[in-house]
């Protein structure tokens, strides 16, 4: 007897699920996921990533048991698990949701087409975001995502027959046996479909008050944002879903205040945002190891610098609130996206550092690590994409705007505490006697490895030379042609609703907080 095998990778749900949906309809299923070592030794994978897996299969497993199924946690290489599973019951069909992941989920997910197509099983994949696989036009993708979105949710299957295969078991291996060697943050979200529906509900009723005006700065944030950019990334909610939940909530809430309505609003066009990024890699997979633009190639390569990187990497660049961004993402493994922006301009100009070791560092901090988002800003903000104005990020002038009375900073780096407002944003600066006053040691006032003013002017000069060149000019045509967006900035709107009203004055302000395109 066949069965249907389907294999969950960053889809860790039972709701709208079309691989689940359509094997069940099918015949015999078996559940399984793949714990993958070779996935694991990746230089992007971290203790924090794993864990809120296995949080997510247990809510998985549990969901899965009142339909009548078993999820099988398997340890080994896929192509392994999948010959093993094989030789016990002939899998007829493989379903699973398309994934553009890093690059060793990309050989993996190229041998795995090549084992199907070997032992002659069909392998049906499924569209997870808004991203389209294979050739496609550019100018009509918006529309492409608007449809897939707005198409109606899969519901939990009712009829399911688990196939019943037994398959060997065990106990799932640590992190450690794994290879993962960094920290798990001590206040980190926690996976699983309960956490992720109790974020989603809470967000839509309470905390998207706050989103508009409220998620650049670091201390509003954590609560403005919506928080559910884990979820996403492993699947525990589906990107239809979120729109749609969050579109009936726009459309059933009259009485939302204009405050709530705009920020739900801008919310939606960062859906947007979330795929037209993810589209970049997987059109170009290159563009986790590669620059976009390849006339950047040997840009900041040949001039590294490890005492510098070890300094961003510490929180001990002296610059008080990239420190304090380092330290809260060891704490909690999440940051709003201002600040991330800002770790990766000071890594990529004052610090001079290439953009792929601070990218891989990075992924490892950031728990909602999502590759295509990841790589497309990691390179967007080096300024390597070729098609952008730089953004380049003085943490001195963020300070000032974004903590000005020093709340944050003293939060993260109990040192600060001891420090006189007048030195808030530059406490190397104090004088010798006034540390010695507030009994401040140089280990709690590292002094920046560059000075920052200096930096930033080289730095400039370096980049926009290459850009002047006539050749790097050159290739940017075909580079928009392929990457560019041709969404405008506006805000968000159902396409069920009537667009002759004029837009009011604050949304466009709203929708401006999006400047993340290519």
């Amino acid at each position: 007897m066949k069965h249907q095998l389907v294999w969950f990778k960053r889809d860790l749900r039972v709701q709208d699920h079309a691989p689940l949906h359509e094997a069940c309809r099918s015949g015999p299923v078996t559940c399984v996921y793949f714990v993958e070592p070779a996935l694991w030794a990746a230089p992007d994978a971290a203790t924090q990533h794993y864990l809120f897996i296995r949080e997510s299969l247990e809510d998985l497993q549990h969901a899965l048991q009142t339909l009548g199924l078993t999820l099988h946690v398997m340890v080994g290489e896929a192509i392994d698990c999948l010959n093993q599973i094989h030789a016990h019951t002939p899998i007829e069909t493989l379903y699973s949701h398309e994934e553009t992941g890093n690059g060793a989920s990309f050989k993996r997910d190229l041998a795995v087409k090549r084992w199907c197509r070997e032992q002659r099983v069909v392998w049906q994949e499924f569209a997870q975001f808004g991203v389209v696989r294979g050739p496609h036009n550019r100018d009509h993708w918006k529309e492409q995502w608007e449809a897939h979105v707005h198409r109606p949710r899969l519901a939990v299957p009712t009829q399911a027959q688990d196939s019943g295969l037994p398959l060997s078991k065990g106990p799932l291996p640590s992190p450690t046996q794994l290879g993962l060697r960094s920290e798990d943050p001590p206040k980190r979200q926690r996976g699983g479909l309960v956490a992720a529906h109790a974020t989603l509900t809470h967000f839509l009723h309470h905390r998207s008050q706050q989103y508009r005006g409220g998620i650049s700065s670091p201390l509003s944030a954590p609560t403005a944002c919506s928080r559910l950019s884990a979820y996403l990334s492993y699947g525990c909610l589906s990107l239809r879903e979120v729109v749609q939940a969050t579109d009936a909530h726009l459309l059933l809430r009259a009485s939302l205040e204009t405050r709530q309505r705009l920020g739900l609003q801008s919310f939606m066009s960062r859906l947007y945002w979330h795929c037209h990024f993810i589209q970049k890699l997987e059109d170009e997979p290159e563009l986790e190891s590669h620059h976009l633009h390849r006339g950047y190639d040997g840009l900041r390569e040949n001039q590294w610098d490890q005492t510098r990187f070890e300094a961003l990497k510490q929180g001990r660049t002296g610059w008080p609130l990239v420190d304090a961004c380092v330290h809260m993402l060891r704490h909690t493994g999440w940051l709003n996206f201002r600040m991330r922006a800002m770790l990766v301009s000071v890594a990529a100009y004052p610090l001079w550092l290439d953009w792929r070791p601070v990218g891989h560092w990075l992924a490892q901090q950031f728990l909602d690590y999502e590759p295509g988002i990841h790589w497309s800003q990691m390179q967007m903000q080096s300024g390597t994409t070729g098609i952008n104005i730089p953004r380049i990020y003085n943490p001195i002038k963020q300070a000032r705007e974004h903590d000005p009375k020093g709340l944050f900073v003293r939060r993260w780096l109990p040192g600060m505490r001891k420090v006189p407002d007048a030195w808030l944003f530059e406490p190397w600066r104090m004088p010798e006697s006034l540390r010695q006053h507030y009994a401040l040691s140089c280990l709690e006032l590292p002094t920046p490895p560059v000075e920052l003013e200096q930096a930033l002017r080289e730095a400039k000069v370096k980049l926009f030379a290459r850009r002047a060149d006539a050749q790097v000019q050159a290739q940017k045509s075909a580079i928009v042609r392929k990457h560019g967006s041709r969404k405008r900035l506006e805000p968000a709107r159902s396409p069920r609703r009537s667009s002759n009203k004029r837009v009011p004055k604050e949304a466009v302000v709203a929708a401006s907080q999006l400047s993340l395109d290519f």
